[in-house]
């Protein structure tokens, strides 16, 4: 299958592009600059220098390709880039595979594909844009990831320590996050697109929930972990961001496997902190 691709150069959109070249897909991705046209040459892919916003390109790319998986998903792009696309695939059996994120679903300790709608400030833009994607005619998957780590980088290395300066949690770091290895997220990405289904929503869990207490000791190597107020956390990050990482979430990820068929196999967060990709 002939995949157009955004986001090939960032963290989650690399793991895709590699999964797709594993999977034997052929990939076309729009890319802002010949450096990072040069890193998906080296990764299989084929680059597009261009930029997410120029609806004239999506539009011709969207047409060429087979299918259409978008990781670059952000506020001032996704309106028109998702418009774009549905209108392009309308009338074909072409799948679109949308990032969508797990603040979606607010504070739950049981959050599935049919919980309720509660973003923080932060991703409240994405519940219109993605409504309006999952009622086109198009063959659309929402996935919608946990908080992903792999390959030392991700939110998770906000707690990565040196064994002297002080990481601080936030909040009181009782709350739990639902994660994801950024590999595992590139699978299940693959698993949507092959699917195909209409109207598809699955959220990227694994079942692994573990406090930003443990992550944080995990991560720390030896230097002091410690706790602050909610409102400190607010001072420090933003309030937009320290409210969305203040939610608790939790997520078995049961959809996923029962009907995609994804089997995660990477090293869960706290291992991976623990003596894994983020050790300096």
């Amino acid at each position: 299958m002939h995949v157009f691709l955004t986001g090939a150069s960032g963290y989650i959109g690399s793991s895709v592009l590699r999964a797709l070249v594993a999977h034997e897909h052929e990939v076309t991705a729009i890319v802002r600059s010949d450096q990072k046209a040069q890193a998906v040459r080296d990764a299989g892919g084929r680059a597009v220098v261009g930029d997410v916003t120029d609806t004239d390109v999506v539009r011709r790319l969207a047409h060429e390709a087979d299918a259409v998986v978008h990781t670059a998903s952000a506020e001032a792009v996704d309106p028109d880039f998702t418009a774009t696309v549905t209108t392009a695939l309308t009338g074909t059996l072409k799948p679109f595979v949308h990032t969508g994120g797990i603040f979606t679903f607010g504070d739950s300790t049981d959050i599935s594909e049919q919980s309720p709608v509660s973003p923080p400030a932060l991703t409240a833009w994405r519940a219109p844009i993605e409504a309006r994607v999952r009622a086109s005619d198009v063959r659309t998957t929402i996935v919608a990831p946990g908080i992903v780590y792999g390959r030392g980088a991700g939110i998770p290395a906000m707690f990565v320590g040196d064994g002297e300066h002080e990481v601080r949690l936030v909040g009181d770091g009782s709350q739990r996050w639902t994660t994801v290895h950024v590999d595992d997220l590139g699978e299940l990405d693959v698993l949507a697109l092959e699917r195909a289904e209409q109207d598809g929503y699955v959220v990227a869990a694994t079942g692994d929930n573990p406090t930003v207490r443990a992550i944080a000791e995990a991560g720390a190597h030896g230097s002091p972990v410690v706790a602050e107020s909610a409102d400190d956390s607010r001072q420090r990050l933003g309030t937009a961001y320290a409210d969305a990482l203040l939610l608790h979430q939790e997520a078995s990820g049961a959809h996923a496997r029962a009907a995609f068929g994804w089997r995660p196999t990477r090293p869960s967060l706290v291992e991976d902190l623990t003596d894994g990709s983020y050790v300096r």
